[in-house]
């Protein structure tokens, strides 16, 4: 969906809602806290760009940026990830809990996929 030198963002594959995305940076580190601080910059930078076409792209009320650090804090997969979540003003109590994961066809993630790229593209 985007890719620049240092970063990569995909659809999660089990989102919270559509167009939940993840940003990764190419280079591996187990979490934040190994990363040198340009680098956490540069992602981050990618992270901004990819929220705006979130949010643009599925009309969100909110976006969630979420990042977790060690098995204390939940991180389950041991490569720096960032989660982008949209978030609608009927999705929980709220905005207090998560929703539920949900499934998505592959064509239907191609679909959303499409009209994030498209979202950036044309935001600068």
């Amino acid at each position: 969906m985007y890719e620049d030198e240092h970063s990569l963002a995909f659809l999660d594959i089990h989102p919270l809602n559509v167009g939940h995305t993840l940003i990764i940076p190419k280079r591996h580190y187990p979490s934040m806290g190994e990363m040198p601080l340009d680098e956490v910059g540069q992602l981050f930078v990618s992270v901004a760009k990819v929220m705006k076409g979130v949010r643009r792209a599925t009309k969100a009320d909110g976006i969630n940026i979420g990042q977790s650090n060690g098995r204390a804090a939940s991180q389950e997969v041991f490569h720096m990830h960032v989660h982008i979540i949209p978030r609608f003003d009927n999705d929980s109590q709220g905005g207090l809990t998560f929703p539920e994961r949900k499934n998505m066809e592959p064509a239907d993630r191609e679909t959303i996929g499409k009209r994030i790229r498209e979202a950036i593209q044309t935001r600068s």
